[in-house]
């Protein structure tokens, strides 16, 4: 496996055009009255990576839906080597040597991997066994340094092993492009940056590779040429060698996110949460004997770091009611809640930001308004003895729409399915933080948004916290964590291997005690 070279000057190598929209335009039934994108230009070339950057809603997973066959168009022309082409499904694309990696992984959990493959063939398993099928993804995996097990049942499998697994399924088809959407989005920094070699290492094969990202350090850790696309249109191309952070920040976002955020002190020792010796159902050999113990004041910023898969989901979904303790106490304002219901946390006031914002976050079918009052339909001024308030629901919507900054085409025609992670996510920080709750479990609550997103999240938590709510924060991005709280504590195979003030955290031990090396002095 070659490592990272310098990104090549595309333009002067010449390198084949392989893929090329020209004049793209794509409208969707009840969207405004304007395209989600206007009359695009933009082609990948053999043996490059292309990116595509650009904020939430701009049309970045559009365009390759539309490239790969899974969207149609409502305008333009697509060309594959010079020549026109009609792509009316995800088939045609592999046909024509064109494969999407998506940022919401599409793999059937319990299947495993060759399993998996196989459902997009066309033969059986009768003429094409399975055998065949698991030694092929050893052969890719093996020539890709993608290291997963064709056998492995895909729910076994961490969030980066997964996004390995959806990588080699469609190099199992040979295309000539790959469109990746999001890739990093569920990886480990260490994770993400071999990823940068694979995809390097493809390109340098001759493939064109189309890199689908909003993090303005990955287009610089891996790309040849950059596009940036703003509200469905194109700010213009350019060869990585010729532009620079400022610049491209400037076309995408406007505005960046600040390092630190200036907060006053916690006010009070009132314990809004306070966990004792909790053990996680499925935990019992995997943490610690004694179970995790930690308290958390009103009005302050507990923030949990940690690599995926080190007991976060667990405690997580043990302190929502979405999971059951197998001993324990969960002291919430002062109640036991060790075991109650999920409504039973929702009526006590605790808000929760779910990591798997599609599955647990909103119900994809039902409408945006829906969604928007999810949790308080049942309640005035929304509802009037079991008869919803439509008119209420739908002046509430507007107003977290409008104050979250989400691009919703129709609140009661739009289906939370069509719209992107980023905006979907908005919506849950709207719907889960208007009302000003005692106490917030936010996980990776700003995965999949853009700068001025991410920027006003902060501030958001920031005021919440000034209010007095109580924010358990979990997430992998250490800027994140160091930025926004007060104490930070690090999970590691389900126990807390450190706990500091935040003030003092150093990154460099914050990152030893994220990979298993703990500390007696930060021990808590």
């Amino acid at each position: 496996m070659p490592t990272i070279t310098p990104n090549s000057q595309i333009d002067q190598l010449g390198g084949e055009i392989l893929l090329e929209a020209r004049g793209i335009s794509k409208g969707f039934p009840g969207v405004w009255k304007h395209l989600i994108l206007d009359h695009i230009d933009f082609d990948v070339r053999a043996g490059e990576v292309h990116t595509l950057l650009g904020e939430n809603g701009a049309g970045k997973t559009v365009i390759a839906n539309i490239l790969s066959g899974y969207y149609g168009k409502t305008a333009g022309e697509i060309r594959v080597k010079g020549q026109p082409v009609d792509l009316r499904s995800p088939r045609d694309g592999l046909r024509h040597g064109i494969a999407m990696v998506h940022q919401e992984l599409m793999l059937v959990p319990a299947f495993t991997i060759a399993q998996n493959v196989m459902i997009g063939l066309q033969t059986s398993s009768f003429s094409f066994p399975l055998r065949k099928v698991e030694k092929r993804i050893g052969e890719l995996a093996a020539r890709y340094q993608l290291k997963v097990d064709p056998r492995a049942r895909v729910e076994d499998l961490s969030a980066g092993e997964q996004q390995r697994a959806e990588i080699l399924k469609v190099l199992f088809h040979e295309p000539e492009v790959l469109l990746l959407d999001e890739p990093t989005s569920l990886l480990t920094p260490h994770e993400a940056d071999h990823l940068f070699v694979v995809l390097r290492a493809m390109a340098q094969e001759g493939k064109g590779i189309v890199f689908i990202t909003h993090k303005m350090k990955e287009v610089f850790a891996v790309s040849d040429r950059v596009t940036v696309l703003k509200l469905g249109k194109t700010q213009g191309t350019q060869p990585i060698a010729n532009t620079n952070e400022r610049e491209l920040t400037r076309k995408t976002f406007g505005e960046t996110v600040p390092e630190y955020m200036e907060r006053p002190p916690v006010r009070t020792e009132d314990k809004a949460i306070d966990v004792k010796n909790l053990v996680p159902q499925s935990m019992e050999n995997k943490g610690p004997a004694l179970g995790l113990s930690f308290e958390l004041r009103k009005g302050e910023i507990l923030g949990f770091a940690g690599v995926a898969g080190n007991g976060q989901t667990e405690l997580i979904e043990c302190i929502t009611g979405l999971r059951r303790a197998e001993r324990g106490e969960i002291i919430m304002l002062g109640r036991n809640m060790a075991n109650r219901s999920p409504r039973a946390f929702i009526e006590l006031g605790v808000a929760h930001i779910p990591e798997r914002r599609r599955e647990m976050g909103v119900v994809e079918p039902m409408f945006v308004a829906e969604n928007v009052v999810l949790k308080d339909y049942r309640k005035a001024p929304f509802s009037n003895r079991s008869v919803l308030n439509r008119k209420e629901i739908t002046r509430h919507s507007k107003e977290l729409v409008a104050r979250f900054n989400a691009l919703v085409p129709d609140l009661w025609e739009t289906e939370s399915r069509i719209l992107s992670g980023g905006n979907i996510q908005r919506l849950i920080l709207g719907r889960e933080t208007w009302q000003r709750p005692p106490i917030i479990i936010a996980s990776h609550p700003t995965e999949g948004l853009d700068a001025k997103a991410i920027r006003h999240t902060w501030e958001l938590f920031l005021a919440l916290r000034e209010n007095g709510s109580a924010i358990l924060l979990v997430s992998e991005d250490l800027d994140e964590i160091m930025s926004l709280s007060d104490r930070i504590g690090v999970l590691f195979e389900g126990a807390i291997v450190g706990l500091v003030d935040a003030k003092s955290a150093d990154r460099e031990q914050l990152g030893r005690w994220m990979a298993g090396g703990a500390s007696e002095a930060g021990a808590p």
